[in-house]
């Protein structure tokens, strides 16, 4: 679907009309100023993966702060230690994370390995960042679904070298081992309570 500003601005108010905070910004570099600036002083920040945030420099500008407290998950090899940060993270002040797809009629898709990103959208941190590339608009949710499994999965599958059987053919497979990316699908209809989710939309093609 070729994404035109009419298609945007629909989107955008479709958001907010289900109590999301949206906002569209033409340039990845102002998406990460405005996304900066809806993170006050003194919060403590966490974060769900996102390439998007990392393609516009905001995890390296987070990181580069020294007027909040990081939750930082990144820094720990050891599994037990990681997951001890991410449930710390469903505390955070602050949560950033990414959308795997977004319905024109303002729905949003996330698919989720292992939850601590959903879990923290959908209830927790008082202040909810996603950054997303118009790229992930689709028409319907259904849409939106299939994109998040068919086009986010394989791709996410593909940059953790995951050797899941979408991999190979590109394409969700149902898979049900253990390296599965896709243990939860969550659709977000409406933000609860109003505001507290921030949708920055971004007029450049980014993440998966």
């Amino acid at each position: 679907m070729k994404i035109t500003r009419e298609i945007v601005d629909e989107t955008l108010q479709n958001l907010r009309k289900r109590g999301f905070d949206a906002h569209y910004c033409e340039t990845a570099e102002e998406g990460r100023e405005l996304a900066l600036s809806l993170i006050p002083a003194g919060d403590t920040v966490a974060w769900g993966g996102s390439v998007t945030a990392v393609q516009i420099g905001l995890m390296d500008a987070v990181k580069a702060r020294t007027d909040i407290e990081l939750i930082d998950r990144d820094i720990f090899t050891d599994p037990a230690e990681k997951r001890q940060m991410m449930r710390k993270g469903l505390l955070a002040d602050s949560f950033i994370a990414g959308i795997n797809g977004i319905s024109r009629d303002g729905w949003l898709v996330n698919i989720d390995g292992t939850g601590n990103r959903v879990a923290a959208i959908t209830f927790g941190p008082e202040n909810v960042i996603l950054v997303a590339g118009v790229n992930k608009i689709e028409n319907t949710v259904t849409e939106a679904m299939d994109r998040a499994r068919n086009v986010a999965a394989p791709l996410n599958v593909k940059r953790l070298n995951i050797p899941n059987p979408c991999l190979k053919s590109g394409k969700c497979m149902d898979c049900k081992g253990a390296t599965t990316i896709c243990a939860h699908f969550v659709e977000h209809r409406f933000c609860k309570p109003q505001g507290r989710i921030k949708v920055i939309l971004i007029g450049e093609p980014l993440g998966y």
